[in-house]
């Protein structure tokens, strides 16, 4: 039984956001005053998580309220097609107007089985496949592209940011002209690509990042400072990051990132201001998400796909009339708990198959009502993994378990950056086995692994093999011109 009254839904979701570069989450350099007043209006979780740092695989979780190993959408070449229904599919069967604005980044139907009938401007994983490269796991194919992104960085523009442009005006219309006078509570979903790279930055944003040094170098961002696990020295050499950057480049990279984040936080602000503008502020809650985090030169790495804090945690806040103002939840959650709570903030009912997920509603959270150490699980099989990586979040601690690699531990309430790995230190060697027994309750590493594997092997061979794929390779997904024009 739910104490929360059925309202309107605004879910921001944005994409690659480092929860670190956001005011709220107590970064004193970038310039974030639109998600920082939404903070102040509402709940800030502090201990939220991505479930598979990597887009489609994260948004399949959000969607479903199911872990990667269950959905089997496990990377880029394996979008999310609606097979398993979603939040969208509860919610529209259910009589509730449900529009999506802007990046999805699920396979595209004709018939938006994806449980999201009303799709404006779309963005969907190019020619319905993604990036059948993603399915290459054997530590040869390299993806220089992917360091160009870090060394091109700085000020021009792009379509993604022509198209965050777009999506923020017709969201603004979208409340403005529809959004008042419905039979019952609708969901405006407002998908941003930003801050995911190109990272081209307008000028006059990057000036409140210039010159560089404003913004402090990462303590372990230069080889011999920063960590050389193994797994980690698989991830940089196919990704291109193992050869030294030189500080200026680095920086540069560092401050144009803060200012994708700060171009995405303008357009939020309009969206913001048009609800408000609207009259729609009391009866209308807030969700702002994104699908993963990005490292952003911490440890030497930039990108995503590996179980560092700021690729797989997320930025998590919740607002509106019935919740409270400026506090702060460090009860771990993560994006599986999506599915109930979209449900439970318009009044939508669940189905009898839903009640075996692991997600959880956030309202109890959110209103003081719930605190609770549940063991939070993230998995990657993708792109700068030779084999599966998983996490476990439980209490203070973050255990990272590597296939044929020495696991890490660490300790998030005494070390937050993740600079001392606990797992030689004999005095942890009952909480390592207790972490490992954690994560064995919920899924068998070894078969996922292995069935990740074959189902990625499997999809090369239907689309030729390596090397009729590799000239496929994207650094990141096209906006269609349509989109933006």
């Amino acid at each position: 039984m739910t104490n929360t009254k059925p309202m309107n839904l605004l879910y921001i979701f944005s994409d690659q956001h480092n929860k670190f570069i956001t005011g709220c989450y107590n970064n004193p350099y970038v310039h974030t005053p639109n998600l920082d007043r939404l903070a102040a209006k509402g709940v800030t979780f502090d201990s939220a998580y991505c479930n598979n740092p990597i887009c489609c695989p994260s948004r399949a979780s959000m969607t479903t309220g199911e872990y990667s190993f269950q959905h089997g959408y496990w990377d880029n070449a394996h979008p999310y097609k609606g097979e398993q229904e979603g939040w969208g599919h509860r919610l529209t069967d259910q009589g509730h107007e449900v529009v999506t604005i802007g990046k999805l980044h699920y396979q595209s139907i004709a018939s938006t089985s994806e449980g999201f009938p009303d799709q404006r401007i779309p963005l969907h994983v190019k020619d319905d496949l993604g990036d059948i490269t993603h399915c290459i796991r054997d530590g040869i194919f390299t993806r220089p592209k992917l360091r160009d992104t870090v060394l091109n960085a700085g000020p021009g523009n792009s379509d993604y940011l022509e198209y965050d442009k777009k999506v923020g005006e017709l969201a603004v219309e979208f409340l403005s002209n529809e959004a008042s006078g419905k039979d019952k509570p609708w969901c405006l979903f407002v998908g941003f690509v930003c801050p995911h790279f190109p990272w081209k930055v307008p000028q006059d944003i990057m000036d409140l990042y210039t010159p560089y040094d404003k913004i402090p170098l990462p303590k372990d961002w230069e080889p011999g400072k920063r960590p050389e696990h193994g797994a980690l020295q698989v991830f940089r050499n196919e990704l291109h990051l193992a050869e030294a950057f030189t500080e200026e480049e680095y920086r540069k990279a560092i401050a144009a990132y803060y200012g994708m984040v700060t171009y995405l936080d303008r357009q939020i602000g309009d969206v913001l201001d048009a609800l408000e503008a609207a009259g729609l502020s009391e009866n209308t809650r807030i969700i702002y998400t994104t699908d993963h985090g990005d490292n952003a030169g911490d440890h030497g790495l930039f990108f995503k796909h590996n179980m560092y804090e700021g690729s797989v945690a997320v930025p998590l806040i919740m607002a509106g009339p019935d919740l409270p103002e400026g506090t702060r939840v460090n009860s771990a959650v993560s994006l599986l708990d999506i599915f109930p709570t979209v449900l439970e903030a318009v009044g939508a009912d669940s189905k009898p198959e839903d009640e075996g997920k692991p997600g959880l509603s956030l309202f109890p959270f959110a209103r003081g009502e719930k605190s609770e150490d549940r063991p939070i699980f993230s998995e990657t099989h993708c792109i700068g993994n030779l084999d599966a990586g998983y996490m476990i979040r439980y209490k203070q601690y973050k255990y990272n378990y590597y296939m044929n690699y020495k696991p890490q531990l660490f300790d998030l309430e005494n070390d937050p950056g993740e600079f001392n790995d606990l797992i030689d230190d004999p005095a942890y060697s009952a909480l390592v086995e207790e972490m490992d027994g954690i994560l064995r309750g919920i899924c068998n590493p070894e078969e996922i692994n292995k069935a990740a594997h074959e189902r990625q092997a499997k999809t090369l061979a239907e689309h030729g093999g390596k090397e009729a794929v590799i000239d496929k390779l994207l650094a990141y997904t096209p906006i269609p011109t349509e989109l933006i024009s």
